[in-house]
């Protein structure tokens, strides 16, 4: 907790939160995942391991579930907790680069991304090269989701995807929404924010 503080006071705009989120907003993340049928998962910013527990913990020993975190701290954290676990890829790396990371580990695609970023206080370039990379890297019957505590990027998410579900989890701090995302399609073609690609 105390640890997640000061990563949070000395790069507020990157982490987002003043302490880790809660096992309710953890299942709340997860609770679009088929873990009997998922091949590949994908999680953006772990910070200090709550929603990846949930998910290691439930995915099936063959399922490769690639973790990406980019701050040093909580790299450090999620190393000590979830190295050596089967099928657990971690990464200390940029989310904009999950394309390549996926092609490391074999896929061309991902089932589910994850992600506990904060779009509201990233720069707006850094948010589109996110999600420009994350229409690519999800498949046609995947699903992203993701975390927000205000809706102020709710119309920004839709220039990406549509939105399937929109839940508050009112038992986390501060509460949160949680939205699953679907790729846009046009006659089987996938619909970026540029256009039909």
């Amino acid at each position: 907790m105390w640890q997640f503080l000061r990563e949070y006071l000395s790069a507020p705009n990157t982490i987002g939160a003043l302490a880790p989120s809660s096992r309710h907003l953890a299942a709340s993340m997860t609770a679009s995942i088929d873990f009997d049928k998922a091949y590949c998962i994908v999680e953006y910013g772990a910070g200090t391991g709550v929603f990846t527990r949930e998910v290691a913990t439930r995915k099936r020993r063959d399922t490769t579930y690639i973790v990406i975190e980019q701050n040093d701290c909580f790299y450090d954290i999620l190393r000590k907790q979830f190295h050596g676990m089967p099928g657990v890829e971690l990464i200390h790396g940029d989310a904009g680069n999950v394309c390549g990371f996926l092609r490391e580990q074999g896929f061309r695609h991902a089932d589910y991304i994850i992600s506990g970023l904060p779009f509201t206080s990233l720069p707006r370039q850094v948010s589109h090269r996110i999600l420009s990379q994350t229409q690519k890297a999800i498949g046609i019957e995947g699903v992203f989701t993701t975390f927000q505590y205000t809706l102020l990027r709710k119309t920004f998410f839709e220039n990406y995807f549509n939105i399937q579900r929109m839940v508050r989890v009112w038992q986390n701090l501060p509460p949160a929404y949680v939205l699953d995302m679907k790729l846009k399609c046009c006659h089987g073609k996938q619909i970026s924010a540029e256009g039909v690609v």
